[in-house]
């Protein structure tokens, strides 16, 4: 059976991917399941080039593997694009999810609702026998100025999506994947990871 290897520790991105995968006869595993602790340095100003650096860097250790590497944030309109790449580090580098949170809404505290647009981006990157492939999902929406549902993770309490009227905290897995960035840019990635399986197998 195949493995990919999704480069992070981010079981919740894990999750989301086993789930995407679940007809494929394939082995999903994190850097943690690989055992993998070694710091790498996201110094790149886009999403594109963050989720490079780390799919090479996974794919120089283990050729074998098919690698999946993403970057992926929420972009807010009044906010020129932040938080952007540093998303997941908007509050600090040792930042939760609740204290970034808190700190946008602080930012928005003064924003009109009207003008609280934003969009989650997410570019996934696959390394796959030395060829590279890039793919990208958004997802729109507008953000709140109080948390609403417990399920999600990131900024998921927060983002409002009008078609669905509901956050993404408040969505169910399925409802999530369909009009997530991340799914959005999951669905572009299966028909390649399919002929990379095939490719491999034979």
């Amino acid at each position: 059976m195949k493995t990919i290897i999704l480069a992070t520790h981010n079981e919740g991105k894990v999750n989301e991917l086993r789930q995407m995968l679940a007809d494929f006869q394939v082995v999903v595993k994190s850097l943690s399941d690989i055992n993998y602790h070694d710091e790498i340095a996201e110094t790149g100003t886009t999403f594109t080039e963050n989720a490079l650096i780390k799919a090479r860097v996974i794919a120089t250790e283990y050729p074998e593997a098919i690698i999946v590497a993403d970057d992926s944030g929420l972009k807010v309109d009044a906010l020129n694009g932040e938080p952007g790449v540093y998303s997941a580090r908007y509050a600090g580098l040792t930042a939760t999810d609740d204290a970034n949170i808190d700190k946008l809404l602080t930012e928005l505290q003064a924003v009109e609702p009207e003008k609280r647009s934003a969009r989650f981006v997410c570019v996934l990157v696959v390394i796959s026998n030395e060829k590279e492939y890039v793919v990208e999902g958004t997802c729109a929406g507008q953000i709140l100025t109080e948390r609403q549902g417990a399920g999600g993770f990131g900024y998921d309490p927060i983002f409002y999506v009008p078609e669905l009227n509901k956050t993404t905290a408040e969505m169910s897995k399925d409802e999530k994947n369909a009009i997530s960035h991340r799914g959005q840019a999951f669905a572009k990635l299966l028909p390649i990871l399919a002929t990379e399986l095939q490719t491999q197998t034979g």
